[in-house]
Order: C-alpha cells, then sequence, then structure tokens
C-alpha cells in the first residue's frame, strides 16, 4: 500500500504532495490574511489620532475663555462637529462624538471585530446600570430620560424593567440581561455594598471581553489589556476600600481576577494592610509603582484617591500604546484608538463642566488624564 502511495509515477502520490502543499498554504496564510484586515483601519485610526490625551493640545481647550470658545476651538482642531450652546447639549454631543467613532470604526473593520465593539459599547453603557441600580436601592427618583443616553437597546430595555420594577425584583431582572449568581448574592443582602456590587458588576463586564471571539492572531493583544485592565481595577478597589476603611474582609470580597501582574495572593496581601500610603508602598516592583509613588504627595494634600484612579488611567493609556506598538500588524492601533478615544472624550467633558462652572486651568487639569511618556 504505501509503495502505491509514494510512488510518484502513482496518482495517490500527486493526491498527497498537493494535500500537504494545500495544507502549509493554509497556515502560512491565515495569519496574513489577519493583517490584510488590519492594514486600511490602523492606517485611518493612525492617520486621526487622539489629540486630547495630549498636554498641548489639552491647554489649547483648557484656555477657551467661554462654553461656546471651547466649542469652536474643538470643531477648528480634529474631527468633531459639535452642536450646542450650553454645557448639557455639549457633553451629551461628545458622548454621541464616541458612539459614532465607534460605529465608524467597526463600519472599517473585520466583521469578526463585532462583538468585540459591542462589549465595548456595553462597557459604556455598564455606567448607566450602576447609576439606576444604586438610585433604585436607595429609592430615589430615576430620571426615566436616563433611557435615551443607553447606546445598546438590550441596555435600554433593562434600564425600563429596572426603573418599573420592585427593589426585590432586581437579582432576577439583572440575571436575565446575563449577570450571574454573584449579582443576586449582593443584591440579596439586607444591607448593600455598593463598592463591591460595582466590582460584581465589573466581572461581569471583563468576562464578556475575556471571551468575546476576535479574528485570528488578536488574543495576544486583547489577553494582555484585559489582564492591565484587571490589574487597575483591583488597585484602584483596594485603594477605595482602605479610603473608606473597610475591613480586610471586606477589601477581600473586591478581587476581580488576577491580572498582568497583581495575583490573587498579592491582593490578599494588600487588603491586610491598613492605609493606602501602605498599599502603595507593597506595590513596589509592579509596573504601577511609579505613578503611584509621583501622586503619593497630591493624595496627602487633597486625601483623596481620585488622584491615585487618575495616575493609573494615565499609565494604562501608556501601557496601551505599548501593546500597539507590539502587536502593530493586528489589533494593536486598533485597540490604542479606541482606548484613547473613551479618555479623549473623557477628559473633553471634565474641561467643559469646568469652564461652565468658571474654575481655573489649574483645577481642572487636576482632573485629566494624559497619556504619559
Amino acid at each position: 500500500m504505501f509503495d502505491v502511495i509514494f510512488d510518484p509515477y502513482n496518482y495517490p502520490f500527486w493526491v498527497l504532495i498537493i494535500a500537504i502543499l494545500a495544507g502549509a498554504i493554509i497556515v502560512i496564510s491565515r495569519p496574513f490574511s489577519t493583517y490584510v484586515k488590519f492594514v486600511y483601519p490602523n492606517a485611518k485610526f493612525e492617520a486621526m489620532g487622539n489629540p486630547f490625551i495630549g498636554e498641548k493640545e489639552l491647554d489649547s481647550v483648557i484656555d477657551s475663555k467661554d462654553i461656546v470658545s471651547f466649542k469652536d476651538t474643538i470643531n477648528t482642531l480634529k474631527d468633531y462637529n459639535i452642536p450646542g450652546d450650553n454645557i448639557f447639549s455639549i457633553q451629551r454631543a461628545l458622548d454621541d462624538t464616541f458612539v459614532e467613532t465607534v460605529e465608524m470604526m467597526r463600519k472599517d473593520s473585520s466583521k469578526k471585530m463585532n462583538d468585540f465593539y459591542n462589549v465595548y459599547l456595553k462597557k459604556i453603557d455598564i455606567y448607566l446600570i450602576k447609576n439606576v441600580l444604586r438610585n433604585k436601592i436607595e429609592g430615589k427618583e430615576i430620571n426615566k430620560g436616563k433611557i435615551d443616553e443607553a447606546i445598546l437597546e438590550d441596555t435600554k430595555e433593562l434600564l425600563v424593567s429596572l426603573i418599573d420594577s420592585e427593589k426585590k425584583d432586581l437579582p432576577f431582572l439583572l440575571k436575565e440581561y446575563g449577570f450571574g449568581q454573584e449579582i443576586i448574592d449582593v443584591l440579596s443582602n439586607e444591607e448593600i455594598d455598593f463598592l463591591l456590587l460595582d466590582t460584581t458588576i465589573d466581572k461581569y463586564l471583563i468576562k464578556l471581553l475575556k471571551e468575546t471571539k476576535l479574528p485570528y492572531k488578536c488574543e495576544n493583544g486583547r489577553k494582555r489589556y484585559v489582564n492591565i485592565m484587571v490589574d487597575i481595577l483591583n488597585i484602584k478597589s483596594i485603594l477605595r476600600g482602605k479610603q473608606l476603611g473597610y475591613d480586610v474582609r471586606s477589601c477581600k470580597n473586591l478581587f476581580l481576577f488576577e491580572g498582568q501582574e497583581i495575583a490573587q495572593w498579592k491582593f490578599e496581601q494588600l487588603a491586610e494592610l491598613e492605609s493606602v500610603s501602605q498599599v502603595i508602598q507593597n506595590i513596589e516592583g509592579t509596573s504601577y509603582y511609579d505613578a503611584l509613588k509621583n501622586s503619593i504627595e497630591e493624595y496627602n494634600q487633597d486625601k483623596s484617591v481620585q488622584v491615585l484612579e487618575i495616575a493609573l488611567d494615565g499609565l494604562l493609556l501608556k501601557m496601551v500604546r505599548d501593546i500597539s506598538t507590539q502587536n502593530y500588524i493586528s489589533i494593536g492601533p486598533t485597540l490604542r484608538f479606541l482606548v484613547s478615544k473613551e479618555f479623549e472624550i473623557r477628559n473633553l467633558k471634565v474641561i467643559a463642566k469646568g469652564i461652565s462652572e468658571k474654575l481655573s486651568s489649574e483645577i481642572i487639569k487636576k482632573y485629566l488624564v494624559w497619556e504619559t511618556s
């Protein structure tokens, strides 16, 4: 039998050769098929750039004399066309701009990126869900206009259900939306721990980001981004917990997942410390230490962990830039543009709010996220 197969004068030999060559071509060409899909969108996104995470461009809009001047400066500088003449309409237009940007990216990208863009939009909607859920639990009146702020239709449907439901039905509505048993456990407590509730919701979102299907050869870039984000969220949670005086057990409950550098044992070690300063000292040796160390003096003055969270967000932008470089021919530049655009919009909303309230440029700058060098 083998004599026939390996005899070049027989038909089976050439069938085998062709099959081997075809298999080799498929294996070799598969990565290139992914790279080809990212050539145009990556080039476009890099050409557009994200000016409003850089110091020079941010300074130019911070110095606007009023909200209309701010709007005109943005519309002149880059790819913005913001309407409105008051803080509410301008901030809403900025939110709409981000959604329009994601839809533009979806249109220019491979169809295999659709699910990822949907999850990223859900990431924005999650803030609305958290807000409505908290107000519902606290018995506060909820503005139904919040429903229209949601991006995705299933989020709008959930918000309608949350607003119209009884408090006891909240866990089951969230489970139908996709949340797991953890959300029911948290909401079943007589006294709701809102920091723990936020952590549980973040877990749901991170799981979606981890499991969303992507084009071939994109997994490494996505995995590193998600793991870094998990580290930063874990550190933020432990800093908030210490600031609020949580006990060790409560702090340990805030753990999300293991990330790039913060393992569960390390998180639990941090949870056993007494203060924010001690947490920062014990993060030494990780990539996150310098950003926090450089902000500790300002934290000691303000006694607010917000300054530390902003420093971590700036570090995230730098790390995403590094991911972009390391995954330049696949998802890297796309990921960098998307994450940077989110912070860019956030910065512009902060500046608009500050200008409308006549805050000084020094105060406004404290709340902006810069891409660190």
